[in-house]
């Protein structure tokens, strides 16, 4: 991973790019987002990060490589407002997938999102207080039901088309020497432009989803995946998970799809194997072994598991975990020589 903050009088202030390796490195650097990042498709991970942040909002510009769930907040009292650029295939935002055209939207909500592989969202943060008192100066009024919620909302193409032009702004000032004055005049300018964007945006959004259908549906998977992940001590069998929830293999197949983008047993299975990569990279004593680990997740023929492990993080589990000790080992070296 890379962290690379652009400070005032080398570029433009406030801007901040990182790219990563390891998906959780990535979310973790998600400006000060409380979200959780699952990978669910195999491979190698890459991602990277750029942000902008201005007095009253934060413009952001993500790439991810691989298929994954993106679950928790923004932050609280925080709305967000993104459109997908890019993606081998749907994006499915709170248990439905979304036309190509479409605004997500997450007003003080909790996020809950699967993206494809090959992944680009643009979009931009700011408070949900502040949308609110800018909507009552211009006498806007917002959809009823947009606030504590995440969906998908429909808009006019030009004011998308707006949003989306102020959004790449973000690009042009990678690397761009500006003084200080005109650094703030320019922040200045591009937030009042993305102000009036968003409030001409959300004046005129619709929601783009049968809500009660999908809420139905991400019930079942929701309940489903609860089920699955709750004790690895006692696996539970995919006929159980259909009798709890109610559901033939076939409609719970369906909803998985619709919800997650991929199947009951691959999401299953890649959840685990999450789970396992960040207790390997967690364990710095060594009576901790991996065999313990994987059986902590519910993966007991230790074999497959290693098949598993590398076919989805594109390394063994024991690279994982000595990589981990290695960067443990240096921290712990670079903090008794610092004191």
């Amino acid at each position: 991973m890379s962290l690379n903050p652009m400070h005032s009088g080398a570029a433009c202030p406030g801007l901040v790019q990182t790219t990563s390796a390891d998906v959780d490195e990535h979310c973790a650097q998600l400006g000060g987002w409380r979200l959780t990042y699952d990978q669910i498709s195999a491979g190698a991970f890459r991602g990277s990060f750029t942000q902008l942040s201005l007095p009253q909002l934060d413009i952001f510009h993500e790439v991810t490589s691989q298929q994954v769930r993106q679950h928790g907040e923004l932050g609280r009292d925080c709305c967000g407002l993104a459109v997908p650029c890019s993606g081998e295939g749907p994006v499915n935002v709170n248990g439905t997938s979304i036309p190509q055209d479409a605004l997500i939207v997450s007003f003080d909500a909790e996020v809950d999102i699967c993206t494809p592989r090959g992944f680009t969202l643009r979009g931009v943060t700011l408070s949900a207080g502040l949308v609110d008192e800018i909507a009552s100066q211009l006498a806007i009024e917002l959809p009823r039901d947009l606030r504590h919620r995440m969906r998908a909302m429909s808009a006019p193409a030009d004011a998308l088309a707006r949003f989306r032009a102020a959004l790449t702004t973000i690009d042009r000032l990678r690397g761009t020497q500006t003084e200080p004055r005109q650094s703030a005049a320019l922040g200045r300018t591009l937030q009042d432009g993305l102000l009036l964007a968003i409030t001409d945006l959300l004046s005129d959004a619709r929601p783009c989803d049968d809500t009660r259908s999908s809420a139905a549906r991400k019930r079942i998977v929701d309940r489903a995946c609860e089920l699955m992940l709750a004790s690895s001590a006692s696996p539970v069998s995919l006929m159980d998970v259909c009798k709890a929830v109610g559901a033939s293999r076939r409609k719970l197949s369906y909803c998985f799809q619709d919800v997650l983008g991929t199947s009951p047993l691959t999401y299953w299975r890649a959840v685990r194997l999450n789970r396992v990569r960040r207790d390997l990279k967690a364990a710095h004593d060594p009576r901790d072994g991996i065999y313990d680990i994987a059986v902590r997740h519910g993966f007991w023929h230790f074999s497959q598991f290693s098949l598993d492990y590398k076919r989805h993080f594109a390394e063994l589990p024991s690279e994982t975990l000595r990589r981990a000790r290695m960067d443990a080992s240096s921290e712990l070296r670079h903090n008794t020589f610092r004191h």
